[in-house]
């Protein structure tokens, strides 16, 4: 199996959200701010979309960038992810790595440099951010964290929380439950 031609199969990941949600090519277009033609391009696995293009796509299709790539390979019970598979990167964006891959109840990326530090995320279940490199700071409940290498913030899902790089080649870990997942409350003892 050709493990580079898995990771553009994000395409199919879109096409399906979109039908799902009975949305033209237009339509996403219109709310992604992306042209028609890119999308089909990456619909049809022609293109390969930036993490900021992925992200524009995911807030159209009102999900997430790591929704759409979970649902773009499917489940695997064991999966290697080598230190030089990239799922999407862009030579203007950071290095973004699927660390994991496929239908599952735990996502995790590694960002290499920053993102789009305007972008507020407000993710369903619990994120856990790991600063592996370099240093980031994270907006989260009105007050500033900074993280360096090695430091660890946890958020509960629902917190909406924003956050940057402070060196230009910081690596960030970020875990999360899947969106699918319902969190529940266990009754503790009574």
């Amino acid at each position: 199996m050709d493990e580079h031609k898995e990771t553009l199969r994000v395409g199919a990941a879109v096409r399906r959200r979109r039908r799902t949600l009975e949305l033209t090519l237009s339509a996403v277009a219109e709310r992604s701010g992306l042209s028609v033609p890119f999308l089909s391009q990456v619909e049809n696995e022609r293109a390969r979309p930036s993490q900021r293009s992925l992200e524009k796509v995911a807030d159209a299709l009102g999900t997430t960038a790591v929704e759409l790539l979970a649902a773009a390979d499917p489940a695997r019970t064991v999966d290697l992810v080598r230190a030089d598979d990239t799922s999407v990167e862009d030579g203007k964006d950071p290095v973004v790595r699927s660390l994991v891959r496929g239908h599952h109840q735990m996502h995790a990326q590694e960002f290499v440099g920053d993102h789009d530090p305007g972008r507020e995320f407000q993710l369903r279940n619990d994120v856990l951010m790991h600063v592996s490199e370099g240093a980031v700071e994270v907006e989260a409940e009105g007050r500033a964290y900074r993280l360096v290498r090695g430091d660890t913030l946890y958020l509960t899902g629902g917190v909406r929380h924003r956050w940057r790089a402070t060196v230009a080649e910081a690596r960030v870990l970020v875990v999360a439950v899947a969106e699918h997942i319902d969190a529940v409350d266990e009754p503790g003892p009574k």
